[in-house]
């Protein structure tokens, strides 16, 4: 099971109001405006037809690999897990090479937002956080050379 992708309840229901939204509003919309303009006539010289042509093509290929994503899911319930080791969902305050501290959330896709410190858990950083514990290092291998982090708080918050 290669494609495994572990997800949240929440994300899950996310990339499912996606995609319904996609199908239900924007396919819909976009095949109304196929119509308007094929009733334009001559479709060769027509830029807005095979304009929404290319839209309706790049949305359904948003919907079905949004579909996959979901087909190849596994929910995590974090309740289930340990609460004194790094794994999923787990926020973890780590103290970087430069001795600051950062916090990061390990989530899985369609949860990250490296802006606010959401990385997915599959990422070389939320792998090698994965199972250590309070005072342990982690080593990254980084392109300018190994950075070396500890691990100084580990919370799941709800």
């Amino acid at each position: 099971m290669s494609d495994y992708v572990p997800m949240t309840r929440d994300g899950y229901n996310r990339i499912r109001a996606e995609i319904d939204r996609l199908e239900n509003v924007e396919m819909p919309r976009i095949s109304e405006k196929i119509a308007e303009a094929r009733a334009e006539g001559d479709l060769k010289e027509n830029a807005e037809y095979h304009a929404q042509r290319e839209n309706q093509g790049l949305t359904q290929s948003k919907i079905n690999a949004l579909k996959t994503k979901l087909s190849n899911a596994h929910i995590i319930d974090s309740a289930t897990l340990p609460k004194d080791q790094v794994g999923f969902g787990a926020t973890v305050r780590v103290k970087d090479p430069w001795g600051d501290e950062e916090e990061y959330t390990l989530v899985g896709a369609g949860d990250e937002d490296y802006e606010v410190g959401r990385i997915l858990s599959s990422s070389p950083f939320g792998v090698a956080l994965m199972g250590k514990k309070v005072g342990e290092k982690v080593e990254i291998q980084a392109p300018r050379g190994t950075l070396k982090y500890e691990v100084l708080s580990i919370e799941f918050k709800d």
